[in-house]
């Protein structure tokens, strides 16, 4: 059996691609979901006997054989002869050779449940898990329509940790939300640094000491805040947004509030709740109005198809931003007398 090849410590993590994954069910609970009884049709499960290790189930001249999936050391096995980093590396090896078993996976059962259920060991096996103990959980810092955000420290290192209980609707758009984040490094983009997955989920991210553009730039007048700051906020913001037209990413919620600047003065785009791919259409969602192009607005289309037309409104209204609140009161009044 061919074990599996070394990867980084940290991997990308794509909800969507354990959809065979039926979390915590009964042995005849299976039995019953595979069905038609096709070769090859399969799911993976949680074990019910051996907690922390898993079962895969798969059909086979019209039964349905069961294999135990060892965890040991953070590897996967089944005949503790080849190891995985992951689920996913399990089930394509066996996609490819049957190696043992009684037939190769063919067909996954897809689970049809809406929430994820495969989200803690994709985040756990991707090496983004944090334990709660890990964290200390400071002053609240922000707070928003889902979710609260306080400043702590993880591992002798700064941190936001923004929390949102498990059991509300909005969980599935914070587990949407990191799962995105892991795809994403950049200079200008706050950074993920992992996830808490529990009865409260909680996503840990860089300290941003300077907090949002908004507060940052009202609180301090313009010889506090020079051009050249203004400059290198204006471009830093720009920089980001390149990086994410560069992964078909549509950010939808660019607004001066999600961009952080930390204590050297450099700007990072953040919050991506509202980040699609590319190819998603906007009707029946969210979308920040006052941030929006008007054309996204009026069509209702795959308009984010065409992401610079939306993209880079939000860039200019926030460079307007930037240039309207480091002026004087004295020199708005002259640019409206003179406009």
């Amino acid at each position: 059996m061919r074990a599996a090849a070394n990867v980084e410590k940290k991997k990308e993590v794509s909800l969507e691609s354990m959809q065979w994954f039926h979390g915590k069910i009964e042995r005849q609970k299976s039995e019953e979901l595979l069905r038609p009884r096709q070769d090859g049709l399969f799911l993976i499960r949680e074990s019910v006997n051996f907690p922390g290790d898993y079962t895969l189930s798969v059909c086979y001249e019209n039964r349905v054989e069961h294999y135990r999936i060892f965890y040991r050391n953070d590897k996967f096995t089944i005949d503790e002869e080849g190891y995985f980093d992951n689920l996913i590396q399990l089930v394509e090896h066996y996609q490819n050779d049957a190696d043992g078993l009684c037939t190769k996976l063919i067909k996954p059962l897809q689970n049809k449940k809406k929430e994820f259920q495969g989200a803690n060991m994709q985040f756990k096996s991707c090496g983004w898990e944090i334990k709660l103990t890990d964290l200390l959980m400071g002053e609240m810092i922000g707070e928003g329509e889902f979710g609260v955000v306080y400043k702590g420290v993880y591992k002798d290192i700064p941190v936001a940790i923004k929390s949102i209980r498990d059991k509300t609707k909005a969980a599935q758009q914070f587990l949407e939300e990191a799962s995105l984040m892991t795809s994403l490094r950049h200079p200008n983009l706050v950074s993920l640094i992992g996830v808490v997955l529990g009865d409260t989920i909680h996503l840990v991210t860089e300290y941003m000491g300077k907090g949002n553009l908004v507060d940052y730039l009202r609180s301090r007048g313009r010889n506090h805040v020079t051009k050249a700051d203004q400059i290198n906020y204006a471009t830093d913001t720009c920089s980001g947004m390149a990086y994410l037209e560069g992964k078909n990413v549509v950010h939808r919620d660019l607004a001066a509030r999600n961009v952080l600047v930390n204590d050297q003065g450099t700007a990072k785009v953040s919050d991506f709740g509202l980040a699609k791919q590319e190819d998603y259409s906007q009707e029946s969602d969210k979308l920040p109005i006052k941030w929006t192009a008007p054309e996204a607005l009026k069509e209702k289309v795959k308009i984010y198809k065409q992401v610079r037309h939306v993209e880079l409104w939000h860039i200019t209204l926030g460079n307007l931003f930037i240039w309207e609140s480091t002026l004087s009161k004295n020199s708005l009044k002259r640019c409206e007398n003179s406009c």
